[in-house]
């Protein structure tokens, strides 16, 4: 999937209808959503448009989903933290409404949802009473247009709970403003959408694959969906994965493999996020940039200087306890995690001197090192904060982990055991000799990690208070500047705070409890 999309276009998307008034004021080079979606090109830019807001639920789940985990905290640089501290507040649950609202903070998931949801019902409005399209165009943008949402809507109710339910194209502002609907009409919208959906949407046959919206994903969605929501239904869940085991999907012989961006759209992947770098059109990646430590010389190792101690490196850092949770054996860990070694000189200036593997790793005397996410480092770059790599969603390795989940919670363990050791095998580890759901978490831990799934998976199997207070202890006994308020996490704790300027701007929402 590329996004090739003009600002024109976006515009035409995004903008509210006018009324008639406004109508004969309007410019004539100006385009609206009457007057744009006039053929199959046209839509389907437009459904380009409503891929791109997921580039940012991507970067923000750094802060809300793995950072917010025991897999990764960050590194603090206290001479120049910019507008840094709301970013450090998620992982240590401190965050309030305020932090929230900050641009481009981990507050604008919000604002991301809901762009691509408005994006997609202007595609669906539109094409309701279109009669030039072919049926086969028209199933292409109401089963990917459905999907969207879908993914849209349960990015935000399990992070904010319920949240407004808007499934028209916004014609005035008046209509812009709802109160929240419960938790239970999301996930029955959700399951509308995706029902829509996976009829329309195509089996994957050929690899490398578009990046678009498939069956494989929705059923994937579905999955979690029914695994999620306040009643899971397991035996529903079992069968959506099922039917994906049954696809073209397999895992490739080596993890490292998986996130090479010359290997992209592979068979393993189900769903990905889509970038690319070519300089000129703006869709690129930047978690290497992110990731890698804040450092005096960050050409040695990215091939490019992209500024003395960028505040804007340092994120998403493996804590210790992580990288020694893994197996002995484990290739995972190598090809998820390096040692950035190197001197510090006064009171925080770290400088690099080499990138080493993490396994055995032990640092000579007088040696500083960083963990650093490996996952999507591939350089050398030649501008700093672009990168192609694209950022995994759904993952046929993690559709076994899920199966395998989903039977241990039915009591099914000797069931789940084959689909939990085609995992572990490819990772180079040993079969077990029986699965429990205890394992089984352990290995989605390790499988899928840094790709923003940890958070969510505490929540879902109940682990999220115990394992989350002990990371906050471990961390305090090391760093002195952490808060003792700091990872004092409760249930409240397990959504995010409604992001305060949408409080201000529409007064029929009301605030999550534990934020006010």
């Amino acid at each position: 999937m590329k996004y090739k999309i003009l600002l024109v276009i976006i515009s035409a998307v995004f903008l509210f209808s006018c009324s008639k008034d406004f109508l004969n004021l309007t410019p004539p080079t100006s385009l609206s959503s009457a007057s744009f979606f006039q053929d199959r090109n046209q839509f389907m830019q437009a459904l380009n448009a409503a891929y791109v807001p997921l580039r940012d639920v991507a970067i923000v789940g750094v802060y809300e989903d793995e950072m917010r985990s025991d897999n990764t905290f960050f590194t603090i640089y206290q001479a120049n933290r910019g507008f840094e501290p709301h970013r450090e507040a998620y992982t240590q649950f401190i965050d309030n409404a305020q932090s929230s609202a900050i641009p481009n903070s981990p507050g604008s998931r919000w604002t991301a949802d809901y762009s691509g949801i408005s994006r997609v019902n202007t595609i669906l409005n539109q094409l309701t009473d279109n009669s030039f399209l072919s049926q086969g165009a028209k199933d292409t943008l109401m089963g990917e247009s459905s999907f969207l949402r879908a993914f849209y809507y349960f990015d935000l109710v399990t992070h904010y709970g319920g949240v407004p339910l808007h499934l028209e194209q916004i014609q005035n502002s008046e209509e812009s403003f709802k109160p929240r609907n419960n938790v239970d009409d999301i996930y029955t919208q959700i399951k509308a959408d995706l029902a829509t959906a996976i009829p329309l949407l195509p089996t994957i046959t050929s690899f490398p694959q578009s990046g678009r919206a498939s069956k494989g994903a929705a059923k994937m969605l579905l999955a979690y969906v029914y695994m999620t929501q306040p009643s899971p239904d397991y035996p529903k869940a079992e069968q959506e994965l099922k039917d994906i085991t049954n696809m073209n999907y397999s895992l490739l012989p080596d993890y490292e493999d998986v996130f090479d961006p010359a290997n992209k759209n592979h068979r393993e992947s189900i769903f990905d996020v889509q970038y690319m770098s070519d300089l000129v059109s703006g869709q690129q990646s930047q978690f290497a940039w992110v990731f890698m430590p804040k450092a005096t010389n960050s050409s040695l190792i990215m091939g490019f200087d992209g500024g003395r101690m960028n505040i804007f490196s340092g994120w998403n850092v493996p804590t210790d306890e992580m990288v020694e949770s893994y197996e002995d054996g484990d290739e995972r860990l190598p090809a998820s995690v390096a040692v950035v070694e190197g001197t510090i000189s006064g009171v925080e200036d770290f400088t690099i001197s080499e990138i080493k593997s993490p396994v055995g790793y032990t640092p000579a005397p007088g040696t500083a090192y960083r963990y650093m996410v490996k996952k999507y480092f591939h350089p050398p770059y030649s501008v700093s904060f672009n990168t192609p790599d694209n950022f995994p969603i759904f993952r046929y390795s993690g559709a076994l982990l899920l199966l395998a989940e989903c039977l241990a919670e039915q009591a099914r363990e000797p069931e789940a055991l084959p689909y939990l050791n085609l995992v572990r095998t490819r990772a180079g580890l040993p079969a077990l000799g029986a699965a429990t759901k205890e394992n089984i978490a352990n290995e989605m831990r390790h499988e899928l990690a840094y790709e923003n799934h940890r958070w969510l998976d505490l929540i879902r199997t109940g682990k999220a208070i115990e394992t989350i207070t002990a990371k906050g202890n471990r961390l305090k006994a090391i760093y002195g500047w952490i808060l003792p308020a700091a990872f004092n996490i409760t249930q409240n704790r397990f959504i995010y705070p409604i992001p305060a300027r949408e409080l201000q701007i529409n007064k029929e929402l009301t605030q999550n409890p534990g934020y006010e």
